[in-house]
């Protein structure tokens, strides 16, 4: 290997807009993987090719284990804004940069709550199967509602979860906002209400959207006893990570009819088990995690991984998108 060669080991997903960025440099090699791995299958592909300098992921896991079989990584980029599969502490320890697509897909997930709150609101899969069955004069059984004026609490004002928020506000909803990391007045500047206590909130929203990351603190955030202050007639939409709801709670609310319905693009588990009882129900509305996979994303994802990567090569790291930024200190 040159010198000055840079390897990286990139998933089978990275867009052609991220393979043009990379293909650009003349000092890069580029080794594709697929995108899913068992990480016995990942670590030796990296010991193969062995020094590898870089990875860009897809949902592939990244520990220790990884990067010993690399035996020189100076960076993880993933293709996507979630970190879970990456042991943030270890790569912290090791001094390797773990950095995400910052912005690339916050519209696409915002799309997709709000798609998933219309879908449930206007009835949608309820009366297409009407149409198809036949069952015209049966369409008073399930008369759609607006979200005019209805109350929306987003959970989390990050990126994503301010788009959210945004679009709901076009919607002319009543906006609401947990997140005890951001002020009243970023809330509030946003056209947005701030609330302090969660509890309080959710017993009051007519829709629950969340964004928040997946961490010890966020895990079961939607337990038995939080899922039971949902109103009735209330809906809950997770488009952030699975396991920040608690799957049984929800179900049980869902048949006990203590909640209207959910729309849900995450799991616990993911692809989920044929018996997952959620699958069953028909005020459920499921999506395979694709809420931040749409071709534009897809193409914003892969050109934001490349460029961090190359960021970190070159000495410019972009440190708005990195993760554990406390390693370049």
């Amino acid at each position: 290997m040159a010198a000055n060669l840079k390897r990286i080991l990139t998933t089978s997903s990275l867009s052609p807009a991220g393979r043009a960025v990379l293909g650009a440099r003349d000092n890069i090699e580029l080794v594709e993987f697929p995108h899913h791995l068992t990480g016995e299958e990942f670590q030796n592909k990296l010991r193969e090719h062995a020094p590898v300098h870089a990875v860009i992921l897809g949902a592939t896991r990244m520990t220790q284990a990884e990067l010993d079989a690399a035996g020189d990584m100076g960076v993880v980029a993933r293709v996507g804004v979630g970190y879970d599969a990456i042991d943030i502490p270890t790569m912290t320890k090791n001094k390797v940069p773990v950095m995400i697509a910052g912005t690339a897909n916050s519209p696409s997930v915002a799309e997709q709550a709000l798609f998933m709150m219309l879908n449930l609101a206007k009835r949608a899969n309820e009366l297409d199967s009407m149409v198809r069955e036949n069952r015209w004069n049966d369409r008073f059984t399930a008369v759609p509602f607006d979200l005019f004026e209805k109350e929306v609490l987003v959970v989390g004002f990050g990126r994503i979860g301010s788009r959210t928020a945004k679009r709901c506000n076009a919607m002319e909803m009543k906006v609401h906002v947990y997140d005890p990391y951001k002020s009243d007045e970023e809330i509030g500047s946003a056209g947005c209400i701030a609330v302090k206590d969660l509890d309080a909130a959710v017993a009051q929203a007519d829709f629950i959207s969340l964004h928040c990351p997946k961490t010890p603190d966020t895990i079961n955030l939607f337990d038995a006893d939080r899922i039971g202050r949902i109103k009735p007639t209330a809906y809950l939409v997770n488009t952030a990570r699975g396991g920040i709801v608690n799957e049984s709670a929800l179900h049980a609310a869902l048949v006990e009819k203590k909640i209207a319905g959910a729309g849900l693009d995450v799991l616990e588990l993911e692809p989920p088990s044929e018996d997952n009882p959620l699958m069953k129900l028909d005020s459920v509305l499921l999506a395979p995690h694709m809420a931040g996979v749409t071709k534009e994303a897809m193409s914003r994802m892969g050109e934001a991984a490349a460029k961090n990567i190359l960021s970190i090569f070159d000495g410019v790291p972009t440190r708005e998108n990195m993760i554990n930024p406390e390693v370049l200190d």
